[in-house]
């Protein structure tokens, strides 16, 4: 067994310090404030009122990073309940391209340096016969979903919840830890059309959102931790979803219903509606396509190339949280990932058992797993967390049965997503499909396993 110590250094923060190593934390502060990176050295692109809150405005208070007696909550409950809301084959003939923007998949990437010459990757992206690869996993489907902005749904993930409808068709899952040291998802959606509805949705923590937007995503909750969101969910910048509860100031509440679930307690019957997701998206005015200087999150290997990564090690059983009980999010339901020779899948295990999507009893499955490592620091006694997720930090990129060391990088702004690097500084090469990326709180990074 690898105990993915790897020689990343991670620090642990003890009696209040904020130990910084080089993520930057981005947050809300109870007056509203923006935070720009608190480590010395971080050097991060703001919009001038944005600067200017970072640094002018009231300061933002945070318990030290694993801090067990700061009244956290015990482990796997969480603190707010939101309020109740009524029930309710590859193409042949090409037809026109669409350029990338030079970083991710521009039309120039394949001749960046010799190792992406070695391996092909998808450049700039073209119309076949009505069909595009996906910006977000690589793979073809109807060039309207490829071309339209993606929604980013708010998901819980504890027991009581299970099982989730609709994760199987994400392109992108995104994993971090909330209060009571679970974990939460926010799945990404481009190719929603066939799905009623997504759920259950649960309520915003700003970290999330700050990540939504590097994908320009709709941000869809339900619910939120009030002093650290509701204020970045007002701003300009951030086109949400959101059903209406206190601390919301433009809800959607067409696009929320509740689906009755026996046995289950009221936060997981809520639910979003496609129909009622396309009126309110309408009726908010929302830009519904990528714009211009969109950046992909990946770059993908081309059609027919695999990225192999021989000369890395093999991984193909990945355990976010290791197997042992912790508090650094992933440790009270223990979930990893078996990689499938066969198919080249990683298949997702929880508490013990296969995550199943009870849309078509699937177990959850993707092509890429990400570990990215991020500095993460406890607010206040009802144990609410603040992540770095603009910056850099360590991360490990699982994809076809190997393991890659490297780092993220998120520097030039909110609407930029985190790009992932080989040691070596090199971009690293996705294999086309579905990714699930799992922050990982740095300063309990020690109990990760892979072997």
């Amino acid at each position: 067994m690898k105990k993915n110590h790897i020689k990343f250094n991670n620090p642990t923060a003890s009696n209040g310090a904020s130990n910084f190593r080089r993520c930057g934390l981005r947050g809300i502060d109870p007056h509203g404030s923006h935070l720009g990176s608190l480590r010395a050295g971080i050097k991060y692109s703001l919009s001038v009122g944005m600067l200017c809150a970072a640094f002018f405005s009231v300061p933002f208070l945070l318990n030290g990073c694993g801090d067990r007696d700061a009244g956290e909550l015990p482990l796997g409950e969480v603190n707010e309940a939101p309020e109740d809301l009524p029930d309710q084959g590859l193409p042949a003939t090409v037809e026109e391209t669409e350029s990338g923007n030079g970083d991710g998949q521009g039309a120039g990437d394949a001749d960046t340096n010799e190792a992406k010459e070695a391996l092909p990757v998808i450049g700039e992206r073209k119309t076949v016969n009505g069909k595009m690869q996906s910006y977000l996993t690589g793979e073809w489907l109807d060039a309207d979903a490829a071309t339209r902005r993606p929604i980013a749904v708010m998901i819980p993930n504890n027991a009581p919840a299970m099982p989730q409808y609709g994760l199987s068709k994400a392109a992108i899952i995104y994993e971090a830890p909330v209060e009571g040291r679970i974990t939460r998802l926010m799945a990404v959606f481009e190719d929603y059309d066939g799905l009623d509805h997504i759920g259950p949705v649960r309520s915003s923590r700003d970290y999330f959102v700050y990540v939504a937007m590097g994908y320009e995503a709709i941000y869809c909750n339900w619910g939120l931790a009030r002093p650290y969101v509701e204020d970045l969910l007002r701003r300009d910048t951030v086109q949400n979803i959101s059903a209406g509860v206190g601390g919301i100031h433009n809800p959607s509440d067409e696009a929320f219903g509740r689906i009755s679930r026996a046995g289950y307690a009221t936060e997981f019957t809520g639910y979003l509606f496609m129909n009622g997701l396309e009126k309110a998206i309408k009726r908010q005015k929302y830009e519904t396509e990528y714009d211009d200087a969109y950046v992909p999150p990946f770059t993908f290997a081309a059609e027919g190339f695999r990225a192999e990564y021989g000369d890395e090690k093999d991984a193909t059983m990945v355990y976010p949280g290791g197997r042992t009980d912790n508090r650094g999010g992933y440790g009270v339901y223990n979930p990893y990932f078996e990689y499938n020779e066969k198919d080249r899948l990683y298949y997702r295990y929880q508490d013990g058992k296969k995550q199943i999507d009870e849309y078509d009893n699937s177990q959850l499955a993707v092509s890429n797993v990400v570990f990215q490592y991020c500095h993460g620091e406890v607010r206040d006694k009802k144990d609410y967390l603040a992540f770095g997720v603009h910056g850099e930090g360590d991360a490990l990129v699982f994809t076809n049965g190997k393991v890659i060391e490297g780092t993220w990088k998120r520097y030039d702004g909110d609407a930029t997503p985190a790009k992932f690097y080989d040691k070596n500084g090199e971009e690293i090469i996705f294999n086309q499909g579905k990714t699930w990326i799992c922050n990982i709180w740095e300063e309990y990074g020690e109990f990760v396993e892979y072997k």
